[in-house]
């Protein structure tokens, strides 16, 4: 009984770790400029590793919708469905952001 208890109490008291996204499917053309894990390949274009969940969801629904006008990116997302959305938006939230340089 001591033993279930103390692993109960063991149990409330660490953190708990969410499992890391699954790769999206359709990173590749994503990954061309922005990086696989979210580091910009391509002068230009933004760093997208760590950014706010929220903030890539709609960003990318922006994009795919044409609220959001830039003509690479609407070519890049295409016709894609809401979870693909959230895939992406989720892998690239959980990637850790680069370090920045100090002056």
């Amino acid at each position: 009984m001591r033993l279930v208890l103390f692993a109960a109490l063991l149990g409330a008291t660490l953190p708990v770790f969410a499992a890391a996204p699954a790769r999206p499917a359709r990173l590749g053309l994503c990954a061309a400029c922005h990086g696989e894990a979210g580091i910009a390949q391509m002068p230009g274009a933004p760093n997208l590793a760590g950014q706010r969940l929220d903030y890539l969801r709609s960003a990318l629904k922006q994009y795919r919708d044409g609220r959001r006008d830039v003509a690479v990116m609407r070519a890049a997302i295409g016709p894609v469905s809401d979870a693909e959305l959230d895939a992406l938006a989720r892998w690239y939230s959980a990637q850790a952001p680069a370090a920045q340089a100090r002056p």
